[in-house]
């Protein structure tokens, strides 16, 4: 049944002896292995993965389970919401799902824009540990979409728990997803709470990829207690120069950091507040120096724009940050991706 299904934003189906079911992940273990102690945590978490497929039967049943923690589940058809799943943690669950039958009652253009086409089922998996067991059709064909029935576009993002989502209550809502929706585009989230450290395999894992066609990094937020600005450069650099070189003809965006607590401490002086303002202009040199013309700086102000619009850590939007933020950046890519639609358009 696997190879039925499209798994997307997972790079590794893993399969562990004695245990059923494969468990999703965003990184291979090449990569997750390579990471520190606490990034090897978080690049387990499946939010963001998705599992896609179509199917003409009425009914379908989609069995899942979490690992250590309960996990959420979004299902949508097409760009279309259509349940709400909580899995209990260590259980196999089965979701019966139902083609939505006021679906018929529309026109089908109602039903359709440039992203997803109404007939695709679509597993969002939230933050949380998954694992795919198996669906049953009851007999009918199960299939991977057609690249039709996808978006045309795809944006990888790497970056902090802000980039991953932290702060909204569902993954679903964090403002990446919420860029791409607006912008009727997929997203590939590579997003690590409190592990976004630029490293050398994770860097080298983005470029070797093929699969996107816009890239957009926010980096520095959890480096700034770890490394100097020298550090941070050397490590950032990397990162930015193996993904332009491999991919020469590709968009890159670069934000400079968020406003945080930090941004506003009432001691100017602290590592914090210092790193951060060196961090920043290490980003605003390196952008301006390399004189790329597909490599964009975002200013971080210019995206989260509000400050009361973070939750009370002052560091992790609310969803209402998080939907502010997704139309700022939106904004900001619009202009690359209707060239980039064109340019698909014209082949």
């Amino acid at each position: 049944m696997i190879e039925r299904v499209y798994f997307h934003n997972v790079a590794e189906r893993e399969k562990r002896d004695g245990l059923p079911g494969v468990r999703l992940h965003r990184f291979p273990a090449s990569v997750r292995h390579a990471l520190s102690e606490n990034g090897r945590t978080r690049a387990v978490l499946s939010n963001g993965c998705e599992i896609r497929f179509t199917t003409d039967a009425k009914h379908v049943r989609v069995t899942l389970s979490a690992l250590e923690t309960n996990g959420k589940v979004m299902v949508l058809r097409g760009d279309f919401v259509h349940s709400v799943h909580t899995l209990q943690a260590g259980t196999m669950q089965t979701l019966h799902l139902e083609t939505p039958e006021r679906f018929a009652e529309v026109g089908r253009e109602a039903l359709c824009n440039r992203a997803f086409s109404p007939d695709v089922w679509r597993i969002y998996m939230d933050r949380f540990c998954a694992v795919f067991h198996d669906i049953d059709a009851f007999g009918h064909e199960v299939r991977p979409p057609e690249k039709r029935e996808m978006p045309e576009i795809t944006l990888l993002a790497y970056g902090s728990s802000i980039t991953q989502g932290a702060g909204a209550q569902s993954h679903y809502n964090g403002y990446v997803q919420q860029a791409a929706r607006r912008l009727q585009i997929d997203a590939l989230n590579l997003g690590l709470s409190g592990s976004c450290l630029c490293e050398k395999e994770v860097a080298d894992f983005i470029a070797e990829r093929n699969d996107w066609d816009v890239a957009f990094f926010e980096l520095g937020v959890n480096m700034r207690s770890l490394f100097t600005a020298e550090e941070f450069r050397q490590r950032a650099e990397y990162l930015l120069d193996t993904v332009i070189d491999r991919h020469r003809e590709k968009p890159v965006f670069v934000t400079t950091i968020y406003p945080n607590r930090a941004t506003y401490f009432r001691n100017p002086n602290d590592v914090l507040s210092e790193r951060e303002r060196q961090y920043n202009d290490v980003l605003r040199r390196y952008v301006a120096n390399k004189n790329h013309p597909h490599l964009h700086l975002i200013e971080g102000s210019e995206i989260m724009t509000d400050f009361t619009s973070l939750t009370s850590d002052l560091i992790h939007p609310s969803d209402y940050g998080h939907i502010l933020m997704g139309e700022h950046l939106a904004r900001h890519l619009r202009p690359v991706v209707d060239k980039l639609r064109g340019s698909a358009g014209d082949r």
